[in-house]
């Protein structure tokens, strides 16, 4: 065998340093070409909590995380989750405290789809309350809202309530005949209403209308005559010099009205516009409507300088079928519309246009609305 000549064993001494940081060059570049596990987030639904060093009865704080911070999964545990916050800090916290990806998702969704949506009131919230991913006291609950917060309302749904246990009555022997025998219908479900709603943050979501107030003024708030104002809108404001408000500029304002009651296949049933009188120094009712199954929005076109006497104001009402709730969202399917035009001349409100007069919605409506004027007189 010949021996490599000195030349030849200093050429491959040289080569293989080369060769040696070209194979670790390839082997980091093949690692990008490797796709990477995503990371797994998770969302603080509850109000304050703190993530702990170890899963026993005694741990030690790490950090304190909050409502709506996101928390990277680190490690899953038997009903814990190993997370990390944005500052580094990691340490365990319980699985019922956050939400996964999919629900904070919805949300997302929810903001997205409502992004155009009109505002057809507001309100304010009467305590603490948790936005919902959907209408219902079992649906998917994440940011919560403060107490007082004011909310733009977009939507109201009705969905059925959960009924209370009760005990068990005991059996009562009855005799079986022809008029008994047959079999009997289930009474309707209770209903109770939701509203979608935005912060003033952006967030979207789902809240029991009963937890909040209709924002409306405190000076028409006492001419509602035992209904409620689902909402104010001004439409003109006039000079009152004895007016202890800014400018002496007093508010004109039309209100539509619903009964205190969850469910209603409407939004309201009663119109009515509250102007000022300068003499008395009060508001008066201009004009009256009732026995309609009006719908939001209501839209008005306030009073300038270039139509100061004449603001106008427009709503739809259902016409011809009968409307009902939607079985599977809770939401109101008025059926067929009309708009309903009109304007402000002075105190004196009139129809704008050739509309022609109204018909009532079936004879439901009729009916309903006279039990519910005799309750009122009774």
């Amino acid at each position: 065998m010949l021996n490599p000549s000195p030349f030849s064993r200093r050429f491959v001494a040289g080569l293989l340093p080369g060769l040696l940081l070209a194979g670790l060059a390839l082997a980091a570049g093949c690692g990008h070409l490797v796709p990477r596990e995503p990371h797994e987030y998770v969302y603080v639904w509850a109000r304050g909590t703190y993530l702990r060093d170890r899963v026993a009865a005694v741990s030690n704080r790490v950090a304190e995380v909050v409502n709506g911070q996101r928390l990277q999964v680190v490690e899953h545990g038997r009903r814990f989750l190993k997370v990390k916050t944005e500052k580094g800090e990691v340490g365990w916290i319980e699985d019922h405290g956050v939400i996964d990806q999919q629900i904070y998702d919805k949300f997302t969704a929810l903001e997205k789809d409502s992004a155009n949506d009109p505002v057809v009131a507001t309100g304010v919230l009467r305590d603490d309350y948790w936005l919902r991913d959907a209408p219902g006291r079992t649906s998917d609950r994440f940011y919560l809202l403060p107490e007082n917060d004011k909310l733009e309302l977009l939507m109201r749904a009705s969905v059925p309530r959960p009924e209370a246990p009760q005990a068990l009555p005991l059996p009562v022997e009855k005799p079986v005949s022809r008029a008994n025998a047959g079999p009997q219908q289930p009474p309707p479900p209770n209903l109770e209403d939701y509203w979608l709603i935005r912060d003033g943050a952006g967030h979207v979501g789902w809240v029991r209308a009963r937890t909040l107030d209709e924002d409306v003024p405190d000076a028409i708030a006492g001419l509602a005559e035992g209904q409620k104002i689902v909402g104010a809108y001004v439409v003109r404001e006039v000079t009152d010099a004895d007016a202890n408000l800014p400018g002496n500029q007093v508010p004109e304002y039309i209100a539509v009205l619903a009964p205190y009651k969850d469910g209603l296949p409407y939004d309201f049933d009663q119109v009515r516009v509250y102007t000022w009188n300068t003499k008395k120094h009060r508001y008066e009712t201009a004009y009256r409507e009732r026995n309609l199954d009006g719908y939001l929005p209501v839209t008005v076109s306030a009073a300038s300088p270039a139509n100061q006497e004449t603001p106008t104001f427009s709503f739809r009402v259902a016409v011809g079928g009968q409307p009902a709730l939607d079985a599977q969202t809770g939401t109101v399917k008025p059926g067929d519309t009309a708009t309903e035009s009109f304007r402000m001349d002075g105190v004196v409100v009139h129809r704008a246009g050739d509309q022609p007069p109204r018909p009532l919605v079936a004879a439901r409506s009729s009916q309903h609305h006279q039990k519910s004027h005799r309750k009122r007189h009774k």
